[in-house]
């Protein structure tokens, strides 16, 4: 049987970086393994790249069968490119298959990812985005076998843009009521040095506060992730996670000015930011809060990018004396 003769099918890719990532364009070369315990007629090896990304969510329908007959199904697929190529084929000179004795058979391979604006690789809640190289190996009067494995591919945007450098602040205020009693206002003033990360890096927040009431407020930092994933009739699904969180000292009653940064690590597995796919969007926010007993959370809100290239945050202006 084919399943007894070829094992231990390994498919290995030269990397081009310490992440071992492709994009756009890129050389992709490797290098595709297998071990054979006795004597194999192939006809062909080939290999296939394929990049899409699907989406499938379910609504309704829990807790009981006739509920189950209800649930509505949402679905959508996306092909970016797909692609064949040869690997190995049968004898030239006699039109015949291959014979391949026992024993490990190691074979090359070269292919160019296309260009264009491809998503990032990406698994979520509710979709993915794949980037896959399957190798098919086809023998005489056999079905062909195919052994695939995952590209991690990225999208690398222009990180030399000035409003992915630039700072971003921001500031609110409130006053807390409670009965007939009114207490005094607390406010914020935050800001982050610059709109893009990447996975690894952590997020430096600078807060100003002040509590003029009677109770004691708590700040809090936290990176939220939005997955949002589209069907082809516009239905949407939408799924918001919370990656990362910090805390810092909690601000006393009537106190005019504390001064607090805070440092919020961005997940080292955490995706990328996705807006080029019509079907899969990822979104990032940081959302500063001053959380006080018995009162909604006075927060302030900054959109980020998670990229794969560190980007510098501007410098500061510094004004010369005349």
């Amino acid at each position: 049987m084919f399943l007894q003769s070829i094992k231990n099918v390994n498919i290995n890719f030269n990397a081009l970086n310490e992440k071992c990532s492709f994009s756009s364009g890129d050389l992709v070369t490797g290098h595709v393994s297998f071990d054979l315990s006795k004597e194999t007629n192939i006809t062909l090896i080939e290999m296939a790249m394929a990049g899409k990304a699907s989406v499938h969510w379910s609504t309704g329908g829990s807790g009981g069968r006739r509920r189950r007959r209800h649930r509505r199904h949402y679905a959508a697929e996306l092909d970016f490119f797909k692609f064949k190529s040869v690997i190995a084929q049968r004898n030239s000179a006699t039109g015949g298959a291959a014979k391949l004795q026992p024993g490990t058979h190691v074979y090359q391979f070269t292919c160019q990812l296309p260009l264009g604006d491809f998503p990032s690789t990406f698994h979520g809640v509710s979709g993915q985005i794949l980037y896959t190289l399957t190798v098919s190996i086809h023998r005489p009067w056999h079905m062909s076998k195919d052994f695939v494995t995952e590209l991690n591919f990225v999208n690398r945007i222009n990180t030399n843009q000035p409003q992915l450098q630039a700072p971003l602040s921001g500031s609110n205020s409130m006053t807390l009521c409670c009965l007939w009693c009114v207490s005094g206002p607390i406010a914020m003033t935050v800001s982050v040095e610059k709109k893009a990360f990447i996975p690894g890096e952590a997020v430096k927040v600078i807060c100003d506060f002040s509590n003029a009431s009677s109770r004691t407020a708590t700040p809090k930092v936290v990176l939220q992730q939005k997955q949002t994933c589209y069907d082809n009739k516009l239905n949407k699904n939408a799924v918001v996670k919370n990656l990362a969180r910090v805390s810092g000292r909690p601000v006393g009653a009537h106190t005019s000015y504390v001064h607090a940064e805070l440092a919020l690590p961005i997940p080292t597995l955490a995706s990328l930011t996705i807006s080029n796919c019509s079907i899969i969007d990822v979104d990032y926010v940081i959302e500063v809060s001053l959380s006080a007993r018995a009162s909604p959370d006075l927060t302030v809100l900054f959109p980020i990018i998670v990229c794969d290239t560190l980007v510098n945050a501007q410098p500061p202006l510094y004004l010369g004396v005349v």
